[in-house]
């Protein structure tokens, strides 16, 4: 796989979604808020667009059980999930004007940066070596910028190898490096603090009393996880099953920047699917299992590589690279998700999580990074959450959030039991002692040995207890209880499943998709162009007049009216003000794919053009089988090449007078 490579002009394309209202800062006329963006009807109905495949490839496909829970959660939810403790990046603040950014980032963007100076340097000094003089910048004098810097080739080096494991520096590793390599706030030149934990989440209270704290929630898996055993239910008991979400998450970002890319109200898409831990395979791995995919793995990263390795998704779950097959077999889905909706497979890979950046409940974790203008960007995570989430919500509530599976035949097997002795234990330990039997019960059996072999000789042993209304320290004595083994014989087996959790950032895919699909024309560099596939598309259809005659307007609203009757979105554009090629020109900017022209020909035998959008060839036909073919070629029952043989190819006219 080669370096990637996007060449577009992102000013150029931000004007143009600014535009065409793609989307744009909420609350502009108050100049806005940072991180907080609304989506115009072009950036909505493209959103909406894949959305509806997201639905159709997971929920649909996969027989899914699609649920809307809540966005308020209580904090006791939060805490128990870790999320309260550990939901947190690190930030710094400028010594100068206290202006906040993000550690990592600050880090990533200055050694970054150092680095494309240092290459600019060693450009310019060959060309000096070859005799020639550097070019000067057309246009008018810019700011004062700094001339390029040439690094020693060791510190060039070090810097990559920070930058390939820069998601795996903690809080005092950010720091060290700080210090060490004079990192600086770039705006200001001004020195930044210490990194220091900022929690994610906007907090709230719940109800006019204020004492019921409450936050935004930053995902939507828990509200999944809170009615596990309602789902199990629905689903008749059976194993494995999964459930989905499309909602809003929030998360009070450091620094938001990038546009789209790091926000503080955002779509997701999540899914969580519950499997037996002893059992990860999954019934539809083989469909998947010959997929090649771009594997940037933990040790890689480790040893400051940046090239990935192209794996089938089977090699890789037999070689461990991959954990399990049900992991795999999602990380394929999502591969095959983000090629059909359009990003580009030189432009993707997936990269494992190193130990620092795990989260607490995850046992693997990939990225699917997509490449953007911006670097590789984070845009779909793929995690076994293990059996952490149900697990702690179970223990917190006292509630089962488990699968009682029937066996074939019985389980027969020994097991360590601590069995109290009533007329002294709970005399002895009174209110506490219902919490140490429950802490007892809860010990690993290699604990529970170890509590028996300090009884044995020493005649007792301490408990202690927290997080119960009785915490302390408790004396048990040998006289209070008894351990021994006992043979087990069950006919069910009861387990906490584990989670694979796919979970997508939407804005951030949208946005990557836009990028991938953009263009200028050839001709006209002032020309953009956003390719999207039909099914993708936000209008699917123009329908324009070549020009504003009053015999067009029938045949216009009959064009709209038969697309919307058989599902196709379609737009008048009878600006008739505007030459058609500007017409063209500014749908060719909203990425609409085909355009139908009524002229002067439409009104003697109701035969219309159809342009297609990144050729611009048209072909002529009668109206109704005009329709027919738009709706099969955003159905994709029927391609351009298909209309070209099939219908007559005309002269195009207007694509120059934009």
């Amino acid at each position: 796989m080669s370096a990637p490579k996007l060449n577009i002009d992102r000013s150029a394309l931000e004007q143009l979604l600014l535009s065409r209202f793609f989307f744009a800062p909420s609350f502009g006329i108050y100049d806005g808020v940072k991180g907080l963006y609304d989506y115009g009807p072009t950036g909505t109905a493209l959103q909406q667009n894949i959305i509806n495949l997201w639905r159709q490839h997971f929920v649909i496909e996969e027989d899914m059980l699609e649920v809307d829970c809540s966005i308020i959660t209580p904090s006791k939810v939060l805490e128990t999930s870790g999320h309260v403790a550990k939901f947190a990046d690190w930030m710094c603040r400028d010594t100068g004007n206290n202006e906040v950014r993000r550690a990592d980032h600050l880090v990533e963007e200055v050694l970054a940066a150092r680095l494309v100076s240092d290459e600019l340097a060693r450009k310019l000094a060959a060309t000096s070596i070859d005799g020639q003089a550097p070019a000067k910048a057309a246009g008018k004098k810019s700011k004062k910028a700094p001339a390029p810097t040439k690094l020693d080739d060791a510190v060039a080096n070090e810097y990559r190898g920070i930058l390939a494991k820069i998601d795996n520096y903690d809080g005092d590793g950010l720091g060290e490096l700080i210090v060490k390599h004079d990192i600086r706030n770039p705006e200001t030149g001004n020195s930044v603090s210490p990194p220091v934990a900022f929690n994610l989440m906007f907090q709230t209270s719940i109800g006019p009393a204020g004492t019921s704290k409450g936050f935004l929630r930053p995902e939507t898996a828990q509200g999944q996880f809170m009615n596990f055993a309602r789902l199990l239910e629905f689903n008749n008991q059976k194993m494995p099953f999964a459930s989905a979400m499309v909602g809003r998450s929030f998360r009070n970002e450091i620094s938001p920047r990038s546009g789209l890319l790091r926000v503080r109200e955002f779509t997701m898409a999540e899914i969580e699917h519950y499997v037996d831990p002893t059992n990860k395979d999954h019934s539809r791995f083989d469909e998947v299992a010959h997929i090649k995919l771009p594997l940037l793995t933990g040790p890689m990263q480790l040893a400051e590589k940046t090239e990935p390795a192209v794996m089938t998704i089977g090699d890789a779950v037999s070689q461990g690279v991959i954990d399990n097959k049900t992991l795999g077999y999602f990380m394929g889905r999502i591969y095959l998700f983000l090629t059909a909706i359009g990003i580009k497979t030189d432009l993707l890979r997936f990269r494992q999580h190193m130990s620092n950046e795990m989260a607490h409940y995850a046992c693997d974790c990939w990225d699917a990074e997509i490449y953007t203008s911006y670097g590789w960007i984070e845009c779909v995570g793929c995690a076994d959450r293990s059996a952490y989430d149900l697990r702690v919500h179970s223990a917190s509530t006292k509630k089962k959030l488990c699968v009682r599976e029937h066996l074939a035949e019985p389980l027969v097997y020994e097991k360590l039991v601590c069995e109290p002795n009533n007329k002294l234990f709970g005399p002895k330990l009174k209110r506490a002692a219902k919490p140490v039997q429950e802490h007892l019960e809860s010990l690993s059996a290699e604990e529970l040995t170890e509590v028996k072999a300090a009884l044995a000789k020493d005649g007792k042993t301490t408990v202690t207890l927290t997080g119960t209304a009785v915490d302390g320290e408790y004396e048990i004595t040998s006289d209070m209880l008894t351990i021994e083994n006992q043979t087990k014989v069950e006919n069910t087996r009861e387990y906490t499943p584990n989670v694979i959790e796919p979970s997508f950032g939407i804005g951030r895919i949208l946005y990557a998709l836009i990028e991938h699909s953009y263009s200028v024309r050839a001709e006209d560099e002032q020309r953009g162009v956003l390719s999207f596939n039909a099914p993708m598309a936000p209008f699917k259809c123009l329908i324009l007049p070549l020009s504003g005659h009053a015999s067009f307007k029938t045949f216009l609203q009959d064009s709209a009216r038969s697309l919307r009757k058989v599902g196709v979105p379609a737009r008048i554009d009878d600006a008739a003000s505007v030459s058609i090629g500007r017409r063209y020109a500014r749908n060719d900017e909203l990425g609409t794919p085909f355009a139908i022209t009524v002229d002067f020909t439409t009104v003697q035998d109701n035969t219309v053009t159809l342009r297609e959008r990144d050729s611009t060839k048209q072909v002529r036909g009668p109206l109704g089988d005009i329709v027919e073919l738009v709706k099969n070629l955003v159905s994709g029952s029927a391609t351009w090449d298909d209309a070209l043989a099939k219908f007559e190819l005309v002269e195009t006219t207007g694509e120059t007078d934009a």
